[in-house]
């Protein structure tokens, strides 16, 4: 009677649809992380237009400018969520994607902050002169530069006057 002798023949190939596989998942993965940050994406820029495009048209009215807002999210392939518009300044969420890969996100504009707006001195500081000389302004440099200013090399150091 022949004793059979077990050998490793074929393994390479299991070894190898395994790594296979695991590639394969590994790569999905990428694909799907990949589908959520464009979903993202998607979302910020509809929601950052949409409250541009809302506050632009604020003095027209809230439902004047929720429609602008509506028309550029979808036309950025994103739908608006809600729209709120307080005096001048509009607060949007768009929503993009479905399903696991849906986003929403929120943005707001409006004007810039005016004068009114910016925050009191300290009472405890002491109001500038209005008749002060002007700070002393630090002496210009040298007309022929440094490095890299297309002046060309410098004969004098640059402490030395002209």
């Amino acid at each position: 009677m022949r004793r059979r002798r077990y050998t490793d023949r074929g393994s390479a190939t299991v070894w190898s649809v395994g790594a296979i596989g695991v590639l394969c998942a590994v790569f999905g993965v990428l694909l799907g992380l990949g589908q959520a940050v464009v979903v993202r994406h998607r979302a910020a820029g509809a929601a950052d237009l949409a409250a541009l495009a809302a506050a632009d048209h604020w003095a027209e009215g809230t439902a004047a400018a929720c429609a602008r807002a509506d028309r550029v999210a979808r036309a950025q392939g994103a739908r608006l969520a809600r729209c709120v518009i307080v005096g001048d300044v509009s607060d949007v969420t768009t929503a993009s994607g479905g399903g696991p890969f849906a986003a929403e996100v929120r943005a707001r504009a409006g004007p810039a902050a005016s004068a009114r707006d910016a925050p009191a001195p300290a009472r405890d500081a002491p109001a500038p002169a209005r008749d002060a000389p002007a700070p002393a302004r630090p002496a210009a440099a040298p007309a022929h530069g440094g490095p890299g200013s297309g002046g060309g090399p410098s004969r004098e150091p640059p402490s030395a006057a002209r």
